[in-house]
Parts: C-alpha cells; structure tokens; sequence
C-alpha cells in the first residue's frame, strides 16, 4: 500500500554534496517517522537521519553539521542533503517510514540509492 523509492544517489568527490529523494505513495496515519537508514559492505545498517510529522529531526553524530534531512509534504517526498561528504558516508541510502507508538515503527521501505564518495 505505502510505497518509498529513493532517487539521487550517484558518484562524487570527497567534500561534495548530493541530495537524495524519497518519493512517498499511499497514506500513514499520523503520528508518523522518515528516515533515512545506509548500509556499507561489512557494516550494519544504521540510521542517518529521523524525522516527524512535525519536522523534528534528528541526525546520527558522524553527520551532524554535513547532513539534512527535510521532506515536502505537498509532494510527499523526503529529502536527504547531503554536504562536505566523505569517504566513509559511501553506502547503499534507503528510506524508511512508518507509524509512531513511542518510538518509530520502520514498517516501509525503499529499494535503495547508492551514494559513492570517492577522489
């Protein structure tokens, strides 16, 4: 019912930027949460960066003053700006989402957007 597909990722050089799309089909009751969640070979998924129906957002520390997460209600898309990336942010974005009870539920998910940083 709830479909994600992320867009934007690609091939850039150490210190650039890339944003990152996350188009959103079907309906979830609010409360609710988006994030963004990336994945490198030999390493867990961790989440990037959460966010509420009330734009609350929250960043994991290794990108905290670099990373962006937004969304555009109107087009039902979230957002992911991402600046002065390094090495270690390559990994496979995906977006997720779901309904809130005290904490965020990851019930959707996309198909993943690669994002490689590189010289």
């Amino acid at each position: 019912q709830v479909q994600l597909v992320e867009s934007g990722g690609g091939s850039v050089e150490i210190g650039g930027s890339l944003k990152l799309s996350c188009a959103a089909s079907g309906y979830i009751r609010n409360p609710y949460c988006m994030a963004w969640f990336r994945q490198a070979p030999g390493k867990q998924r961790e989440v990037v960066a959460t966010i509420n129906e009330q734009d609350t957002d929250i960043y994991v520390n290794s990108v905290k003053g670099r990373f962006t997460i937004s969304k555009d209600n109107a087009k039902n898309t979230l957002y992911l700006q991402m600046t002065s990336l390094k090495v270690e942010d390559s990994a496979m974005y995906y977006c997720a989402a779901g309904g809130t009870t005290w904490r965020c539920q990851w019930t959707y998910w996309g198909q993943g957007t690669q994002v490689t940083v590189s010289s």
